[in-house]
């Protein structure tokens, strides 16, 4: 699912007012991360993760690895923040940020 420009676009401006939700340390991929991470784009859709690796290859093979495993989708990538995508099939009003932020 290769997202066009203005999807891109319109996804960074609801992520820019997002906080973190998952957290990646040294540790790199436990299950307790990919759970979370699971759980968190099944709920939100459109997350904002933050990575916390000092190398900037291993940065970018985490964030790859990320994507691989939950399905998901990398719209941005600032630092060490990353801002990942998986649509549900069936959002929760209150819990989506794609239903909640549409009109930014």
């Amino acid at each position: 699912m290769a997202l066009s420009s203005e999807q891109k676009k319109a996804y960074k401006r609801i992520g820019h007012h997002l906080k973190p939700v998952v957290m990646v340390s040294e540790n790199g991929l436990t299950e307790g991360v990919m759970t979370e991470l699971d759980r968190a784009l099944t709920d939100h859709e459109l997350i904002k993760i933050r990575l916390s690796v000092a190398d900037r290859d291993s940065k970018r093979a985490l964030i790859e690895e990320l994507c691989k495993a939950s399905g998901a989708e990398l719209v941005q990538v600032i630092g060490k923040m990353a801002i990942l995508l998986r649509p549900a099939k069936k959002p929760n009003a209150q819990l989506s940020n794609l239903v909640r932020h549409k009109n930014l």
